[in-house]
């Protein structure tokens, strides 16, 4: 009987947990909804490939709940969701909610009252409808049987949110007059419709608009054949890892962009709810986004910024001019940087007159609002129609894919014009025939100066090419024979930093400004690029190179390659996700994020190192500039020594020399090297003695203040390691995470780098060796620079954050 019973409830819990795990599995992997199911909050469909996932979302920061679709591959690192269906609608209980599917095929949400909150529609029904989530991430409302896209009762890509996805047209069709346009969400914790729309605009000849409710914001012209007439790099040509469609005819206009691998790349536009419109790239490697382009890519692309018949030029002080025969139209507003009235012909123009046309090259086209267009006209037919109208203004070809085809004309006065020398188009505008002849006057005129010179040219060209090649010999720059520095075009680093956009920007140095940069590949990297400004030049440049190249380590910062294009030297590092050390350990609030076994495995990452610039390396490497703000963290906040710029080689068993330019920063310097210009490995010891005091105390040496005493940070340090206190030095924060006997051995090993007697300082292999054993260590002695100070200027400014802001490399000039 027991054993029956047994049998029994073994049997109903293998049915039950079969049922379960089925339950669980079918859950998991279907991709549809059916009318005899539905989903719930909790409950989601996914995409037969994996990459999609349909449910039920908040977004970050709200309690609401939405209808969405996301990412599935990406979820565990982060949630984006790609589009919403209730966004005007949101749920605040999703108690007895449900999306369901109805005959005759409309997907419906339904609250506990079987009441729609949100629907789709449909203009007919079938017999078996079903919602199925594409691999591309469109959900569609279709009969079961038919998989024909033509034939779908309702799909999501007809009705996008803030993404445009592959294969996802935006446009409009002309039949049944449905627009596809992004609505940017209102917020980043509201995916109502915001202010923000980006459409393909077919009025006129159609361009690509983004507008602010019914102000234009930007645009990017209209097609050529080949781009957007007004595209940024990255969008002119197709990309290995997409191609992109425009279609125009009587039926339907839409923009349509296709991934070439869409099993590998994750790529998605998205209209921001500030207006900016970006492609991200999923990036495998670091797990994260990465912005492949973004619009706007300067000031330039403000829609009108130089009124009509104004041109912006991104590289000119001021940035807008009239076009070449054109004039303000008023002086004295121009003068004043108020460009809104635009420009007018210099010579007025009376089209029912004799005219002419003159040609107006690499410009994006203007606005084409009030513009026509025949696709079969040669460029000279469309000449001739704008010569023959009198409210035709100017011409251009329509597509340039394979030589000019086709006309574009404008009735209109022309607006949003921008040069762009290596990828705009021509134009030609009507013009009084004085204009042609002024031109054609000042050419001969020219032409006669130019033979002139020309005689006198050739007699000295001689002279001027020796001289020429002596000072290219003597400033060029020389990297050893054995150096082998990849070289990068100034075009691959234009585009991968949206032409040096102020957004790609992420510091400034001594050196000049520093960019974010994303190759192709999906790499991103760190551009510095010489400033013309800068009291750093050309030698500093060829030491950076000539050093760092030949230095490979793990706490080093990699140096990638270099571009030199005339005037233009930059150096290409990899880059380093979480920006320099004293962004963290000098904030209160980012320093948090820093327990002591992380700040230890800093404080040895950076004396390894250095043990490696002076001792390891093939060269013997004396850094001269050693400070937190040279000190780079890597995605795992692992320390890379960065800016070698004025560092200095030794030969054999050198260990210093002296100089008459001292160069480094204050609060860093020894005072041998400060005082007498005397520099050694010692020196770059002293440095690290005063970063190891920085890194345990959150504290700055140069501008610390304590209520007590004038001393900086060396002299409290020195004064705590006297009175046997030398744990008050620690930061309070460190408390929960601190191992006592090695924030001690750090201070101790600290204070002996910062001795004043260069003889005194261990070596940084002794440096390396007393931080990883237990060893006892020498007694300190007294720190160099330690005396107290005059603090009264520094009382004037207040706090201690204030007193540091002049932390900055300099360079002192001995007298002759």
């Amino acid at each position: 009987m027991a054993s029956s019973m047994e049998a029994s409830f073994f049997l109903v819990f293998l049915l039950t947990f079969c049922s379960s795990i089925y339950s669980i599995f079918s859950a998991t992997t279907t991709d549809l909804i059916t009318t005899n199911q539905s989903i719930i909050d909790g409950e989601t469909i996914v995409s037969s490939d994996g990459t999609f996932e349909l449910g039920f979302f908040s977004p970050s920061g709200s309690s609401n709940r939405y209808i969405g679709i996301w990412y599935k591959q990406i979820l565990r690192y982060v949630q984006t969701v790609v589009w919403v269906a209730n966004r005007e609608k949101p749920l605040t209980n999703t108690s007895s909610v449900q999306l369901k599917v109805n005959a005759p095929g409309i997907l419906a949400l339904l609250n506990e009252k079987n009441e729609s909150i949100w629907s789709t529609n449909t203009s007919r029904s079938v017999q078996n409808p079903v919602a199925v989530l594409l691999d591309s991430g469109n959900l569609v409302v279709k009969d079961a049987n038919d998989n024909n896209p033509e034939d779908f009762l309702w799909q999501s890509f007809h009705f996008p949110t803030d993404t445009h996805l592959p294969d996802m047209k935006l446009g409009k069709n002309f039949k049944t007059g449905h627009e596809l346009y992004l609505s940017a969400w209102k917020n980043d914790n509201d995916p109502a419709p915001g202010k923000f729309t980006r459409i393909i605009d077919p009025t006129g000849y159609p361009q690509d608009l983004t507008k602010s409710g019914t102000n234009v914001l930007y645009r990017i012209g209209p097609w050529n054949g080949l781009r957007w007439s007004g595209a940024p790099i990255p969008l002119l040509t197709q990309s290995r890892l997409y191609t992109f469609q425009f279609i125009f005819n009587k039926d339907e206009l839409y923009f349509i962009f296709s991934l070439i691998n869409n099993s590998s790349v994750l790529s998605r536009i998205v209209l921001s709810s500030n207006g900016d419109t970006q492609r991200f790239m999923w990036v495998d490697q670091t797990k994260r986004w990465n912005i492949h382009f973004k619009l706007p890519t300067d000031t330039c692309d403000a829609y009108s910024l130089c009124g009509v018949y104004g041109s912006c030029d991104i590289y000119s002080e001021p940035i807008c001019g009239c076009l070449m025969k054109f004039v303000p139209k008023y002086p004295q507003q121009w003068e004043k940087g108020d460009w809104t009235e635009g420009c007018v012909q210099r010579t007025p123009l009376d089209c029912n007159k004799e005219h002419v046309f003159l040609r107006y090259s690499g410009i994006k086209l203007p606005d084409t609002k009030h513009s026509k267009y025949n696709k079969t006209m040669t460029l000279e037919e469309c000449r001739q129609v704008c010569s023959g109208n009198c409210s035709c203004t100017a011409y251009s070809s329509l597509d340039i894919s394979n030589g000019d085809k086709g006309c574009l004309l404008w009735y209109e006065e022309l607006i949003d014009i921008r040069k762009l020398p290596e990828r705009g188009q021509d134009i030609f505008i009507k013009m009084d025939p004085s204009e042609q002849e002024s031109e054609a006057g000042s050419t001969r005129k020219k032409a006669k100066i130019l033979a002139v010179s020309f005689s006198l040219l050739m007699a000295t060209i001689l002279l001027i090419l020796i001289l020429l090649w002596y000072k290219r010999k003597k400033k060029k720059l020389k990297l050893s024979e054995d150096i082998e520095l990849p070289l990068f075009p100034f075009s691959t680093i234009t585009r991968a930093t949206n032409n040096f956009s102020f957004n790609n920007k992420i510091g400034e140095g001594g050196f000049g400004p520093v960019y974010k940069g994303l190759l192709e590949e999906g790499q991103e990297i760190a551009i510095k690029r010489l400033s013309r400004t800068s009291m750093q030049g050309i030698d500093e440049y060829k030491n950076e190179v000539i050093y760092i190249a030949k230095l490979q380590h793990r706490n080093l910062v990699r140096l990638l390659g270099c571009c030199i294009q005339g005037e233009e030297k930059m150096l290409i590092y990899e880059y380093m996700p979480n920006k320099s050390l004293d962004s963290y350990i000098f904030d209160k609030t980012k320093r948090k994020l820093l327990d002591w076994p992380k700040l230890f495995d800093i404080i040895n990452g950076i004396a390894r190192g250095i043990l490696y610039l002076h001792q390891d390396s093939r060269l013997r490497i004396i850094h001269r500039d050693l400070k937190a703000s040279n000190i780079l963290l890597d995605t795992d906040m692992n320390p890379k020594i960065s800016d070698f710029g004025i560092a200095r080689s030794v030969a054999g068993n050198d260990i210093g020399a002296k100089t008459r330019n001292v160069v480094g920063t204050h609060g860093y310097m020894s005072p041998e090297y400060a005082i007498d210009g005397i520099f050694s490995v010692k020196s770059d010891v002293f440095s690290f003695g005063v970063l190891v005091l920085e890194i345990v105390s959150g504290k700055r040496n140069r501008g610390f203040v304590h209520q007590d005493h004038n001393l900086n940070l060396l002299g409290h340090a020195w004064k705590l390691y006297k009175e046997d206190r030398s744990l008050g030095l620690a930061d309070e924060h460190l408390a929960d995470s601190c191992n006592n006997s090695q924030v001690l051995r750090s201070i101790h090993v600290g204070l002996l780098c910062v001795q004043k007697h260069p003889d005194d300082r261990p070596s940084m292999f002794s440096v390396v060796q007393m931080l990883t054993n237990e060893n006892p260590l020498p007694k300190a002695k007294e720190p160099g620079f330690f005396t107290e100070r005059n603090l009264f200027d520094e009382a004037k400014s207040g706090s201690q954050t204030n007193s540091s802001k002049n932390e900055c490399t300099i360079t002192l000039l001995d007298p002759r």
